[in-house]
């Protein structure tokens, strides 16, 4: 399974999952229609299967065009979501699992940025290979979700659950917050070397969106 990392709007990221033998594609939190539709005629793969995190609109705003484009494709989500995200069609819970391509994803349970959010584990199929998590709105690097509909006691148990995830875990986190995670979180615990060092890093490296929120650098897919 590929995963390509598609910029959209002013700081989104989507994931288009590939899978070039079967020449078809799965999306994650799908913001705009446009990113996807390129990078599937890139590819010339079919759009299968559409994996919601949560309702919000800046990760379901492309459903509905894309499901017109590919009306075969189905729409994942979490169930506690019902009604909220458009052309849902699975509802899923806690410990269910999902495929795509060669690999199978646990669908977490991660409550706290919204009362229903889900994240969705696809482990690895060999002990040598990375684990691939995508996380929502849920975790970010430096931080987390904005608290939005969920409780504080929610969003620590539910990033204590991601944290118990294997060490040879990708994150893929769906928006650029890293620079300014970091800057906050140097403000309330400044005398942390290990957050000292990565500011510096993450500081020196060219961001991956300009100001007006056009993207210009970053990895765009991982094997």
């Amino acid at each position: 399974m590929q995963v390509h990392r598609l910029p959209a709007l002013s700081d989104n990221y989507i994931f288009l999952l590939h899978d070039p033998e079967r020449r078809i594609a799965a999306v994650i939190d799908p913001a705009e229609a446009i990113p996807v539709l390129h990078c599937l005629k890139e590819l010339g793969a079919t759009l299968v299967a559409i994996f919601n995190t949560h309702h919000h609109a800046d990760h379901v705003g492309a459903n509905t065009a894309l499901l017109q484009r590919f009306p075969d494709a189905v729409v994942y989500g979490g169930a506690e979501d019902r009604g909220r995200i458009p052309g849902q069609q699975v509802f899923l819970h806690e410990g269910d699992r999902v495929s795509f391509g060669d690999r199978t994803a646990e669908v977490l349970f991660v409550p706290g940025h919204t009362r229903a959010h889900i994240a969705y584990y696809f482990s690895p199929n060999h002990p040598d290979e990375m684990g691939d998590l995508f996380c929502g709105d849920t975790l970010f690097a430096g931080g987390c979700g904005r608290l939005f509909e969920g409780t504080p006691t929610q969003m620590v148990s539910s990033l204590s659950k991601l944290r118990a995830l294997p060490d040879t875990t990708r994150v893929w986190c769906a928006h650029e917050y890293t620079l300014k995670n970091l800057e906050f979180a140097l403000s309330v615990d400044g005398n942390n070397a290990d957050l000292q060092q990565r500011f510096v890093e993450v500081k020196s490296r060219p961001q991956p969106f300009r100001s007006n929120g056009s993207f210009y650098a970053g990895d765009r897919k991982a094997n």
